[in-house]
């Protein structure tokens, strides 16, 4: 054990820059992707996209996001199995962090939108059942997580569904569609605060040391939900509505949905927020939970049930998402924002509403899901909602290709490098 401690600064190095490599590649394929929807429907432009990101990505990551770093930090492995050999979890979890960065690089050169949290669980679960035993692996929990991995793109779609229908009842088929905008717009944005607030409060706050009662949340997340639809409103009433000199019916209509689309623009910045902070709190924990778990066994020589995840490891996959979505997001935000089903912000909306609210309670509840599944779920749903025509089968299967080769590239890279460094250190 004594060579853990001579190679104690190596490690740390080494899971600083394999840790920076993996966020990077968190940012430029899944906070892409969870960008996608708003700029592919024009509400937002890249460079807002990237602003937005880099605030509430870091918000969520660091306020909400140590819930899930528990469960991929040592959730997935039988501790027992590594007792009086820690330097096979410094190995294995090094090696998971450099074989999701690798195949995410690979993922987002192709434009594939690809899931971050199969990457990185596959590449654990492979490296702890060649490296050292299928005893090593927490079936159970692996097999929850996967459960996991089917229902949250279900549930996804069923609330963008649901919202987009929503939408059209009260908004797009009534007479009046642009008051009716106008009317419902920040009856939405309540929920889209309200929701979000009173999760991140009930789970998220406790790690920041700050602790309300039950009603206190309630009020906190009640005056958070009003603030935001005050907002809102005063936005959407702000909005440049443009009007027709044609007389007839049908080009008035046209006018008024054009002007609709421009209400939901502005309301897409909110729930891209939303999407950020949701995405920050559940999808960060993919590069800082093995970190984490390097620096938990380099500083005690043993693996530990619990560990304080330090704030800088945090800060540090904040920092690394946000370049990767500057560098190399453009790529898969074509695919998810463009190529599936056209999306306007009124159905970019709805996607948005209902992957935030499904990657936040799972955040809530420690499960790991797929950003990438979840949203492109919610795309589905919205899709489905005007027909299976509106969707562009081929782009879908092309995807659902790359989904069904992540898990199984991310164990097979991981169980190399494991392997590798094995060799190099022991």
């Amino acid at each position: 054990m004594d060579f853990i401690f001579e190679g104690m600064n190596l490690y740390i190095l080494l899971a600083a820059v394999f840790g920076l490599f993996m966020a990077w590649g968190i940012g430029a394929n899944d906070v892409a992707n969870a960008m996608a929807t708003s700029v592919g429907s024009k509400a937002i432009t890249i460079k807002q996209a990237l602003i937005i990101a880099a605030i509430f990505e870091f918000a969520g990551a660091y306020l909400a996001g140590a819930e899930v770093t528990e469960t991929i930090r040592k959730g997935l492995v039988q501790q027992d199995a590594f007792a009086g050999n820690p330097e096979l979890v410094i190995w294995g979890m090094l090696a998971s962090l450099l074989a999701a960065g690798l195949w995410l690089l690979i993922a987002t050169q192709q434009g594939w939108p690809v899931s971050t949290t199969h990457t990185i669980v596959g590449a654990i679960v492979g490296f702890a059942a060649v490296g050292v035993g299928t005893h090593a692996v927490d079936w159970g929990n692996v097999g929850s997580i996967a459960m996991s991995w089917v229902f949250s793109p279900v549930l996804a779609g069923i609330v963008a569904f649901v919202v987009f229908m929503s939408i059209q009842k009260l908004i797009i088929d009534t007479p009046n569609p642009l008051e009716n905008a106008r009317r419902f717009g920040p009856l939405y944005l309540f929920f889209v605060g309200f929701i979000l607030s009173l999760l991140t409060i009930k789970k998220g706050l406790k790690y920041v040391g700050i602790h309300f009662s039950d009603s206190a949340e309630l009020a906190v997340a009640l005056a958070i939900g009003t603030i935001v639809a005050l907002i809102g409103y005063l936005l959407i009433n702000r909005v440049n509505i443009s009007s027709t000199s044609e007389s007839s019916t049908t080009a008035r209509r046209r006018s008024q949905y054009s002007n609709v689309e421009k209400i939901f623009a502005v309301m897409m910045v909110f729930t891209a927020s939303a999407m950020a902070f949701a995405h920050g709190s559940n999808d960060v924990a993919n590069a800082v939970g093995p970190m984490a778990a390097v620096l938990s066994a380099v500083h005690s020589g043993a693996v530990e049930a619990k560990a304080a995840v330090p704030s800088w490891v945090l800060l540090l996959g904040a920092i690394g998402i946000v370049i990767g979505l500057a560098t190399l997001g453009y790529k898969v935000i074509a695919t998810v924002g463009t190529e599936i089903t056209e999306l306007t912000p009124t159905r970019g909306f709805s996607a948005e509403f209902g992957t935030a609210l499904t990657v936040v309670m799972a955040s809530y509840t420690g499960i790991p899901i797929s950003t990438t599944h979840t949203l492109v779920g919610a795309v589905l749903g919205v899709g489905i909602a005007r027909g299976i025509a509106a969707i562009d089968l081929r782009v879908m299967g092309g995807i659902l290709l790359s989904w069904m080769v992540t898990l199984p590239m991310g164990a097979i890279l991981s169980i190399l490098f494991f392997f590798m460094l094995k060799g190099m250190f022991s």
